[in-house]
This record gives structure tokens, C-alpha cells and sequence, in this order.
């Protein structure tokens, strides 16, 4: 029987009086990866930090190999062999790598000043061992967000790591940078390294996991070896359904006019861009990485700069470069990065929810409060928000959670048209299903939508009519029709490559590092 490197006994815990976690008890074997998946707020990261003693259960215990884990202390834990990589990197980033690796063990000379030479070599021996080509002597600000995990993953088994949690590694890495990411996970695995990666990725389950354990709604819904169970079973753990029930049923849109763009020039691209969206229409902006889709929705709502061209909302023109009155015609914009770009994390829902409507709340320079808790909690009421309330600061939200924010911030007054740019990337399933949902009845009440997805099977089956992007400009236009055609990957494929729709298709080519996903390279969606 293979040694149990961590065990999980029946761990509850509430936070303002709503349960996060049930009673779930799992255990992590030495030299196996366990994966921990389920929806955003499933209570993953709660159990992670449980386990890495950050937080105290109201109810069971942790062992460290045998041994309980006396206290809520993240040292005490890492005393115990157990090291947490969490999703939100922070290293310091003006000092060095080495000085990173051996923050609060330094090595010291006889004098007892910092021996930064030792420190630097044996740097270079423990990133060798994961075949990484890491200077030591680089600061942390010029290393990309991979370099740097790998950098946190070597200083946590350097110091003696038997147990890693891993908190969802591959969210902010590229795909080249996820493979490496897989060679160091063997390498630990080899070493006899226990670890649970938290992830909602199918392939990475396939790719790593020994064993898959699901929670859902705060219960253990699985708790199986990877081999026994299949991708559906899984899929169906997380989200308490079946696949089918993902894409909601398109209504048809209507005739009249929403958005009208007329030789739109945006800066930086040759060519200008025509295209026209109808009330209720759901038109997809498909292309490969650096073809525009985002700038083009950025242009259109004003946050980016257009040299020329024209801009109308249900037939009343639109000042390009002009945020505001994009905003006085009924445009909105959920942006891609909902972190940096979308939500104010340290806010709470209220105030994230009244940011583009300000000045509707107000009164003679005073907050109409009673109005603004009114108005705002109905429309986080419609997307179906699930928080503790308006006041719960939204860093503390699920990523799909956030995302509603993002979204329902802009419900609290008219939309014409809705630019949508990515908006289920870093979502789980669960959570993907309802902001499909959101998106068609939002349509279906008349509203356009465009909606820019590097995802695949979002493009396919929520879109009306599908744009192909390339180098700033339109490509080539997919009916409905088209969409639901067998060979439609590839001439989507096809158009966003410049080539003939005709040539052969092994010479396109489809690795997910150049931004378009078909549906065999998002398996964790199910589809």
C-alpha cells in the first residue's frame, strides 16, 4: 500500500454563516498526482488552504504523514513538508532569482553575511534538475509568469516540499510553457512528491492524474482513479448534468439594425473593417492570436484609438474614441481580462456594480444609496450572481462569479449592444453554461451581441453568423447555416490562415498556441 503522504479527515468550514465545504476528506499518496476539479466555488481553493494550514477548519483534522496538523499556520505546514503554489503568484519582482529562491534561508558565509555566491550556484544545481535554463542572476520582473511559477514550484521542493498543491498552475501560462510545466510535475512525481492539482481542464486531468477527486457545491461528488472513470463521469461530478444542457437554443434575431461600422480604421492595422449586426443577433469574431478580434472590439466601444471610419447605434451616430458616448448610445464592453481590465477586486459587488452608471445614482453630488442597493442587486439578481451579498469584495468571488459582475454591472441601465471579448476564459463548465444562458436571453430580448472567442465550439454554437479575422480586417462571413456544416473547422481554419479554401488541410496549421481551439482541444468543456 503506497505511503500516505497527506490525508484530509471530513473537513467543513463556513465562512459568514454559508457552508463552503461538507465534510470532504480525501488523501494524497507520495510520488501520485491527485487532481481536484469541480466548478468555481465548489470549494477547491478553500480545501487548498486547509491543507496548507491558511485557514482553519471549523470541523476535522489534517495529517502530514501521520502526523496532525496542530494549528491554522502556513509555517507550521511548511515544516511539515507541506508547500501551496497558489494561482496568484507573488514573488518580489525586483529581486533577484536566487534571492527569491532563498528568501528566509538564506545561506550565510562564516561572518554571517549573506553568502550570495553560494546562494547563486546552488540557484543554478535545483533549477538544472528541472531542465529549465534560468539565469540566477535574472530579476523576477524579466522572467515570464511560467518562468516564474517554476521558480516558486523549485523553491518550495528545495525546502523539503513532500506534499504540493498546486492551485490551477496552467490558468496564466502559455501552452508551450504548460508543456514544460508537465515535464517538472514528472520529475516531483519521480521524486515522490505527493501533489494535488486543482484544475478544470480535462486534458490536464488525462495529461497528470493518477486519481481525479470532485467536489460540488462544497460535497465530495467524486473520488476515483483516473482510469476508472471517463471524461463524461467527470464532467458530470462537476457540474450535477448532463453535456447536452451546455449551449442554450438560439432565437432568431430580428431585422432591424443595432450596429452599423463603416470603414472603421483602427490604429495600427492596414485595412478598414464593415460590418453590421442586427437587434438579437449574436455575431462570433473567430481568428487566430494577433488578428484583431479584441483591438477591433476596443476601437468599436472607444477604449483603443480609430484613424477613420464610422460608428452608429440603431441608426444614431457614435463619436469614435469616445468611451462616454459609446456609453450614452447603449454600447457596453465586458473586456477580456476581467482582472486587470474588468472588476475592481478590492471593491465590493455595490461599488463594481455601479462604476459605469455613476452619475444615475447620484444626486447633487450624493449617492442616491437606497436606489443604487435597488438597482444593482436586481441585476446581479438576473445573471444569477452567487455571493454572500452586495457588500462581499469581488477578489473573493469565483472567476465565474466575477465574470457575472463584469457582465450585470452594465444591466443596471439600457444596452444596445453588447462586446463580448473572451468571456468564459479562465470559467469553468459549470459556470460557462449559465453565462451562455445570459448571452442568448439577453439576445433573445433584443439586444446584439459580438462576441470575440478563441473558443471553438462557443463560435459553432452561439453564434448567429460568424466573422473570420485576419490581420485586423474580415476574412471571410459563416451563416448559421455554414456553422453547423461538417467541414466547418477547417474552412474557419482556412480564412484565419490566409490560405485558398481549397489547399490541403496538413498544411494548416492548428496548435492551440495560435489561439483558435477546435473542439478535441477543449475537452474540459465536454464537447
Amino acid at each position: 500500500m503506497a505511503d500516505v503522504a497527506l490525508e484530509c479527515r471530513d473537513l467543513a468550514k463556513a465562512f459568514g454563516g454559508v457552508p463552503v465545504l461538507k465534510g470532504v476528506s480525501l488523501s494524497l499518496e507520495a510520488g501520485s498526482v491527485t487532481a481536484l476539479a469541480g466548478e468555481n466555488g465548489a470549494g477547491k481553493s478553500t480545501m487548498m488552504k486547509i491543507a496548507s494550514g491558511q485557514v482553519k477548519p471549523d470541523r476535522g483534522q489534517v495529517l502530514i504523514g501521520g502526523e496532525a496538523l496542530s494549528q491554522a499556520d502556513p509555517r507550521a505546514a511548511h515544516r511539515q513538508g507541506v508547500a501551496i503554489v497558489p494561482q496568484e503568484l507573488a514573488p518580489i519582482m525586483d529581486m533577484k532569482v536566487y534571492e527569491n529562491l532563498f528568501i528566509g534561508r538564506e545561506l550565510r558565509g562564516r561572518a554571517g553575511l549573506l553568502d550570495r555566491r553560494a546562494m547563486a550556484r546552488e540557484a543554478r544545481e535545483i533549477l538544472d534538475v528541472f531542465g529549465v535554463e534560468i539565469d540566477p542572476q535574472a530579476t523576477m520582473r524579466k522572467l515570464s509568469v511560467g518562468l516564474r511559477q517554476l521558480v516558486e514550484i523549485a523553491k518550495c521542493t528545495s525546502g523539503g516540499a513532500k506534499v504540493l498543491l498546486l492551485d490551477e498552475p496552467s490558468s496564466a501560462i502559455s501552452d508551450r510553457e504548460v508543456e514544460r510545466l508537465y515535464a517538472v510535475v514528472d520529475k516531483l512525481r519521480e521524486r515522490g512528491v505527493a501533489m494535488l492539482y486543482t484544475t478544470h481542464k480535462m486534458e490536464e486531468i488525462r495529461a497528470l492524474a493518477d486519481r481525479v477527486v470532485v467536489l460540488r457545491d462544497g460535497g465530495l461528488a467524486m473520488n476515483q482513479p483516473l482510469a476508472d472513470v471517463s471524461d463524461d463521469d467527470i464532467v458530470h461530478a462537476m457540474i450535477g448534468r448532463e453535456l447536452e444542457d451546455l449551449f442554450p437554443v438560439l432565437h432568431p434575431p430580428g431585422d432591424d439594425v443595432a450596429l452599423q461600422i463603416s470603414g472603421l480604421h483602427v490604429n495600427g492595422y492596414e485595412r478598414p473593417v464593415d460590418l453590421t449586426v442586427r437587434r438579437g443577433e449574436i455575431l462570433g469574431l473567430a481568428g487566430l492570436v494577433g488578428a484583431g478580434r479584441t483591438e477591433l472590439l476596443e476601437a468599436v466601444f472607444g477604449v483603443r484609438k480609430s484613424v477613420a471610419g464610422a460608428i452608429a447605434v440603431g441608426g444614431r451616430a457614435v463619436k469614435r474614441n469616445s468611451p462616454a458616448d459609446a456609453i450614452a448610445r447603449g454600447m457596453a464592453l465586458v473586456p477580456e481580462d476581467r482582472k486587470g481590465a474588468g472588476a475592481v477586486l478590492s471593491m465590493d459587488v455595490l461599488d463594481n456594480g455601479s462604476l459605469p452608471r455613476l452619475s444615475s445614482f447620484t444626486l447633487g453630488g450624493w449617492l442616491r444609496q437606497r436606489n443604487r442597493t435597488r438597482v444593482v442587486g436586481e441585476a446581479m439578481e438576473s445573471v444569477g450572481l452567487r455571493s454572500r451579498g452586495l457588500s462581499q469584495q469581488v477578489g473573493t468571488l469565483s472567476g465565474g462569479n466575477q465574470q457575472k459582475v463584469v457582465l450585470a454591472r452594465w444591466l443596471t441601465g439600457s444596452v444596445n449592444v453588447l462586446l463580448l471579448d473572451e468571456p468564459t476564459r479562465g470559467v469553468d463548465v459549470g459556470a460557462r453554461s449559465e453565462i451562455y444562458r445570459i448571452i442568448t436571453e439577453l439576445a433573445a430580448a433584443g439586444m446584439a451581441v459580438v462576441m470575440a472567442s478563441s473558443d471553438m465550439p462557443e463560435i459553432l454554437s452561439l453564434a448567429h453568423r460568424a466573422l473570420v479575422m485576419r490581420e485586423g480586417s474580415v476574412a471571410g462571413e459563416l451563416g448559421r447555416g455554414e456553422l453547423s456544416s461538417p467541414d466547418v473547422q477547417n474552412t474557419i481554419f482556412r480564412l484565419a490562415a490566409g490560405l485558398d479554401l481549397q489547399s490541403d488541410p496538413s498544411s494548416i496549421d492548428h496548435s492551440p498556441d495560435h489561439g483558435l481551439h477546435s473542439p478535441t482541444d477543449t475537452k474540459e468543456d465536454g464537447r
